[in-house]
């Protein structure tokens, strides 16, 4: 019989993909698994039915109560707050589980949630990610049945257009991803442009530490050129890798050999429609840890 600390580990990569999901940070989210953990090791076993449903729900308590003072955190937020990159390429092999997580956990999908208030996230993504029946949402938020099955039905309205936008197969993703890079990598202005959407969007976040810019730059052109300017450095020493990035190939770019920023991709699978360029160095510790996130 599974014992109470290998129970936990086996769910452990669940309830970290909530929280991260809920928070868009892994520190917070590993600092939440953890309060889970000691409060697992400090409960009642033989009271507990079901122990997924016990783990998932109290993870996203925590969650709930953390988004809630974070949100008073991001409007102090020195420019544009993004959320932060993990990496996953070692996670799921199968078709069906890599479209699942290039999906529901792409920085993409993660701004979109932030539409959100804490209570509608975390009902949203039990329901729509988690397969949590209406019965468990209620017990897990406090509500009643009716009250979280219209909670998801206006989430998933005031989501809809946006996840329709960002549908696109992993292979043309990655071909366009592989052709981009190599045009980062050998300094090609033309194939940069040619691979930009007219209306493309740039959207950076420095946190204040880094210079990046206050509201996101749109224009194919305008975004091939400032991609394209370090390049024109020879002091830079600019480096490309291909990563998978939140369940997305996206760009590791360095400077001097010094990761620079983690670039996330959103395309239509022949042009980039959006850029998540994240240079906050706070939030790229998980990446230089070169510590792929275990998640699910």
């Amino acid at each position: 019989m599974e014992d109470a600390t290998d129970t936990f580990s086996r769910l452990r990569p669940r309830l970290l993909g909530a929280a991260y999901r809920m928070l868009g940070s892994s520190a917070e989210a590993e600092d939440v698994v953890q309060d889970v953990w000691l409060g697992w090791h400090g409960a009642d076993q033989a009271s507990i039915d079901n122990a997924e449903a016990w783990l998932v729900a109290a993870t996203t308590r925590r969650a709930i109560d953390r988004l809630r003072s974070a949100h008073a955190n991001r409007e102090q937020y020195v420019g544009i707050w993004l959320p932060e990159p993990v990496l996953t390429d070692d996670g799921p092999t199968t078709p069906e589980q890599v479209n699942e997580i290039s999906s529901d956990l792409s920085i993409a999908f993660l701004l979109v949630l932030e539409k959100l208030a804490p209570d509608a996230r975390a009902a949203f993504l039990l329901h729509e990610v988690f397969d949590a029946d209406y019965a468990r949402i209620a017990k897990t938020l406090g509500k009643s049945e009716a009250a979280c099955r219209q909670i998801v039905h206006r989430a998933k309205a005031q989501l809809l257009e946006d996840r329709k936008r960002y549908v696109v197969t992993q292979e043309a993703h990655q071909r366009l991803m592989k052709r981009f890079a190599e045009a980062l990598s050998n300094g090609d202005f033309a194939g940069l442009k040619d691979m930009m959407d007219e209306s493309a969007v740039l959207m950076g976040d420095g946190g204040g530490f880094v210079q990046s810019f206050p509201e996101p730059m749109v224009g194919g052109d305008r975004i091939a050129q400032l991609l394209y300017a370090p390049t024109l450095r020879p002091e830079n020493h600019v480096r490309i890798e291909l990563a998978e990035i939140n369940g997305n190939l996206g760009v590791l770019r360095y400077f001097n050999g010094e990761l620079e920023s983690a670039q996330s991709y959103v395309s239509d699978g022949e042009h980039i429609q959006r850029i998540y360029v994240q240079r906050n160095p706070e939030k790229l510790r998980q990446i230089l840890s070169h510590q792929p996130l275990h998640m699910r």
